[in-house]
């Protein structure tokens, strides 16, 4: 049987994107998102739990969107889940783990809203020439 991985996650950005560069030039579009849980605990009191994630976008879209990308925007975002090991100071092994996104829809009303996809080498569908499409009203990300 296959495997998968796949993330889905609908947010508030906790601060404006940062766009980077690799040293190849590729662009990516790097922001914390935090997704909210409200529930009742055993009192019966109303609480709210909040998990942060991190997400990266690559590619032309990372250009194209970032500049939306800002504190307090909500966003749709899919994509999957990828661990990165990496070794602290003293030698030890850490690992983080991050969104690595491929569409992100901004949502809420009064603001402009965009759409991006790429594949795994940072390229539109439908080749290198396609546009960002921008959902109607009526289109719903999921």
């Amino acid at each position: 049987m296959g495997s998968v991985n796949r993330v889905i996650l609908v947010g508030n950005l906790g601060a404006d994107s940062e766009l980077r560069f690799t040293g190849a030039g590729a662009a990516v579009a790097k922001f914390r998102l935090a997704t909210s849980e409200v529930f009742k605990d055993k009192e019966g009191q109303k609480r709210e739990e909040t998990e942060w994630h991190r997400v990266n976008l690559w590619g032309k879209q990372a250009e194209t969107i970032q500049q939306y990308l800002t504190k307090g925007k909500q966003v749709y975002v899919e994509g999957r889940l990828q661990t990165h090991k990496w070794q602290d100071k003293e030698g030890k092994d850490r690992y983080s783990t991050e969104v690595r996104a491929d569409r992100v829809v901004l949502l809420g009303g009064g603001a402009r809203r965009e759409s991006t996809e790429h594949d795994d080498a940072g390229r539109e569908p439908g080749g290198a020439d396609a546009g960002v499409s921008m959902p109607g009203d009526d289109e719903v990300p999921f």
